[in-house]
């Protein structure tokens, strides 16, 4: 129960409704959004896959180019980040580009793909924290049961003030990249049999029938940076932080992945890096290290592996419950939802309702584990590829839609002139984004290494299809029922204003 004189209360309703401002600066803004990006899970992970099992041997040169796609989708997003600040980032932009049918549809879409990604994140660390309970202290624990405790502590950390947030995903993330980059200094200067070789940025190793989910895999790695619109209202001049910080997340993650992957061929040798990414899997970056840096450099590493995957977890934890905020703010979900702390002013509903979904999510898995973890049919390793990929086909949409968006927001306001480069740049992206979504669906059962017809290869993918469909029926739904409410979409604070004003009227 809410206490005080009527113009107390109001402030208070009107602060619950928004995130508390100047909360983040460059830096930390900065570490949240590359957190995401899990640079260790993506070296250790799906470098080692995109060299093995799709024989793609031009990895590093591969993110060259989708690093140049994604600076070319910057360009439009980041300047339609300095007229629209709003933590539903994506489908917000979406909303006041195309109208707010497209954004409904856009904003289901993008709270069903980012909550799978973290949620699927929870599987593999489970996974990985119970291998090295039992390798290194002979405890027996269950893969789920680390990953309900990764729950708890991750759901309590979202209700905390987000610049708290940033100190533990910097922390993390730090001592993450610099493990890593150790090991890169170990594998070029230490090369396998083809000494220090740049074949794998030869053109000619991109070919062969893999480089469609090569295409998909590297794309999810580079997931993240697209969320520091996410955090506009949190920052002190979104209108210069936000723009800022996505250009250096894809500057930095392109570089450190290019370099990365450039070090796992060179230490194993260009000609020799599919058959051992073959034969060692998920262990190729640990093996390739103890056989330069030792056993305990190794361990280490994998400290450092299940930190990294925790400060992705909470950082897109963060991303979905803002999500979330903006969507309850605006009507899209109930009030409850767009509310926040009081205390620490941060998306602590939308947090919870996050929590919530990952903790039946996780617990649903857990009910069907009936097989050994080292079994690729275990319930747990679905959990992460399963989840993972269904999300990363969700953002390649969102971006893909989303650079129609900015288009259209320029056309219709008339600066299609003024903004011409970068509506080029826009066009250009979001034909690359459609060109790999394709790709995407068709070897989806690829992704996931199921047999060929398996039902899961349209199953999964739909999931995003549905979530569109659905959204764009809730849309429609919305502007006959409810016009105002479908008005408001994607304006955010500027529709609370609005609100304030028309009720101060006389």
């Amino acid at each position: 129960m809410l206490t005080g004189s009527t113009s107390e209360i109001s402030t208070y309703l009107g602060q619950e409704r928004r995130l508390r401002a100047g909360r983040l600066g460059l830096p930390g803004l900065l570490l949240s959004v590359v957190a995401a990006s899990a640079p260790m899970m993506v070296v250790a992970g799906v470098m080692p896959t995109t060299f093995g099992e799709m024989g793609v041997v031009g990895q590093p040169l591969l993110f060259v180019i989708l690093a140049v796609v994604l600076m070319l989708f910057s360009v439009g997003y980041a300047e339609m980040s300095r007229h629209v600040h709003n933590a539903g980032a994506f489908y917000a932009y979406i909303a006041r580009g195309l109208g707010g049918t497209a954004g409904a549809a856009a904003s289901v879409v993008a709270l069903v793909a980012y909550s799978a990604m973290q949620v699927g994140i929870f599987g593999i660390f489970g996974f990985e924290l119970s291998g090295q309970l039992a390798k290194h202290f002979d405890i027996g624990v269950a893969w789920w049961i680390p990953a309900l405790v990764a729950v708890v502590v991750v759901g309590a950390l979202g209700w905390l003030k987000i610049d708290l947030n940033a100190k533990v995903l910097g922390v993390l993330l730090l001592v993450e990249c610099a493990t890593v980059l150790a090991f890169d200094a170990a594998g070029l200067a230490q090369p396998g049999r083809d000494g220090l070789s740049l074949h794998s940025f030869n053109p000619g190793t991109l070919g062969g029938a893999g480089i469609g989910t090569a295409l998909c895999f590297c794309v999810a790695a580079f997931v993240g940076f697209e969320q520091a619109p996410v955090y506009a209202e949190e920052t002190n001049r979104p209108h210069v932080l936000v723009a800022r910080a996505m250009f250096l997340a894809v500057g930095f993650v392109a570089l450190f992945f290019v370099v990365g992957s450039w070090a796992l061929s060179v230490a194993a040798g260009p000609s020799q890096i599919v058959g051992t990414a073959q034969k060692q899997g998920p262990n190729l970056l640990f093996w390739l290290a103890q056989n330069r840096l030792g056993a305990g450099f190794t361990d280490v590493m994998h400290v450092f592996y299940v930190t990294g995957m925790f400060a992705a977890m909470l950082s897109f934890h963060n991303v979905v419950a803002r999500y979330a905020f903006a969507m309850g703010r605006e009507g899209l979900l109930p009030a409850a939802v767009g509310r926040t702390s009081r205390g620490s002013g941060a998306p602590a509903y939308g947090s919870l309702l996050q929590s919530a979904v990952s903790l039946v999510v996780v617990l649903v898995f857990a009910a069907t584990d009936n097989r050994p973890h080292d079994d690729p049919t275990a319930p747990v390793l679905h959990l992460f590829t399963w989840m993972g990929n269904v999300g990363a086909l969700g953002i390649i949409l969102l971006m893909a839609t989303a650079c129609a968006a900015v288009i259209a927001f320029f056309v219709r306001h008339g600066a299609a002139r003024a903004q011409a480069g970068r509506l080029a740049a826009s066009g250009l992206a979001g034909a690359a984004l459609l060109v790999i979504a394709v790709l995407t669906v068709k070897d989806f059962g690829v992704l996931l290494g199921a047999d060929p017809g398996s039902a899961l290869s349209w199953m999964l993918p739909g999931i995003i299809g549905l979530s569109a469909v659905g959204g764009l029926v809730y849309g429609l739904v919305l502007k006959a029922a409810r016009p105002a409410v479908h008005t408001r979409i994607g304006l955010g604070n500027e529709a609370f204003q609005l609100e304030r004003a028309a009720a101060s009227r006389p």
